[in-house]
Parts: C-alpha cells; sequence; structure tokens
C-alpha cells in the first residue's frame, strides 16, 4: 500500500511539474509574439521572435523561431516537437567581405490555416505554405508549398495532397483539433 502511495504522489509531481512548465511556456510565447488570437497552446519549450503574428488555436510543442523577418502562423495551427523557423540570413553574395559580411537579409514566412508540422520541421525564410498543409518529420522546406499539399523530404517536395472535399466539409462543419 505504501509503494502505491509513493508512486501516485511521484506521478502527481509529474503532472504538476508538467503544466506548471506549460504556463510558463504560454507565457512566454505571448509576451514575446506581436499578436496572439485564442486558445494558444505550448506544451513544451518554444521560443518566438517579436515579429511573429499568431492566429487562433495555436499549438506547440516546441517551436524556436529566429531572424527578424515577419512570421505569420494562420489558426489551427499544429507544430511536433523540434520544429525551427529562420528568417534571418547572412549576406554572403553583395557583401563587403568573404564567405559573409556583417550585414543580414530578412525574409518573411506565411502560413495558413490549418497547417501541421511533424517533428523537427526547418522552415526558411521567404516560404509561404498554403491552407491545410502537412508537413512530414524531419523536413527541410525551402520553397513555397501550395494549398492542400503534403510535402516531406530535404528539401520538401509535394508527393500527395488531401482529399479536398473531404477537408472542406470538416472545414465547414467546424471541426478542428
Amino acid at each position: 500500500m505504501l509503494k502505491l502511495l509513493y508512486k501516485f504522489i511521484r506521478n502527481a509531481k509529474k503532472i504538476y511539474i508538467h503544466k506548471i512548465k506549460r504556463i510558463y511556456y504560454n507565457y512566454i510565447v505571448r509576451m514575446m509574439a506581436k499578436k496572439v488570437g485564442n486558445n494558444l497552446s505550448v506544451n513544451n519549450k518554444s521560443v518566438i521572435s517579436t515579429n511573429t503574428i499568431l492566429g487562433n488555436n495555436v499549438n506547440f510543442n516546441g517551436m524556436d523561431i529566429k531572424g527578424g523577418g515577419k512570421v505569420s502562423i494562420g489558426n489551427n495551427f499544429h507544430s511536433g516537437p523540434g520544429c525551427l523557423i529562420l528568417t534571418r540570413f547572412h549576406n554572403y553574395n553583395n557583401g563587403t567581405a568573404i564567405p559573409y559580411d556583417d550585414t543580414y537579409i530578412y525574409k518573411d514566412v506565411q502560413i495558413k490555416d490549418n497547417v501541421w508540422f511533424g517533428s523537427r520541421v526547418i522552415i526558411l525564410g521567404g516560404v509561404n505554405i498554403g491552407e491545410g498543409v502537412i508537413i512530414q518529420a524531419g523536413s527541410v522546406v525551402v520553397s513555397d508549398i501550395p494549398d492542400y499539399a503534403i510535402a516531406g523530404g530535404h528539401p520538401a517536395k509535394v508527393f500527395k495532397y488531401r482529399d479536398v472535399d473531404h477537408y472542406k466539409k470538416l472545414k465547414e462543419q467546424g471541426k478542428f483539433h
């Protein structure tokens, strides 16, 4: 009986610590973001730039947004752990030194509604990700991904599309996770 009590206390402690961390991560993202919609859920360590705009029902399970470029994330976004968005790049082409100089190039990222990133997805600046897109875990997105596409790889390529009629039916019914 005593063993069971210790196990219960240990599990309760873990749950309590996880809840405290979630509250802290939510607070940090809210303070850093330029704008935040309703129902933000930050379940794991996430750091974003001050030039980030978040829609409603955004769920981060580990997001790192770096650089000074604008990042706009639409409604009902979900990310797996370890995701990264980069919006600042070294000036190597027209700079005053090799391999690069002290200036930076900033590129914006736009992510539309109902997008899902698997674990460890990397998005490079200058990319637009369409509505309803799914990006496979471990992918590096270097160019635009059209609406309803499922893409993956390094660099990410579209290999399939969602059933658009089914997607639109669920969207019309307001069935969002």
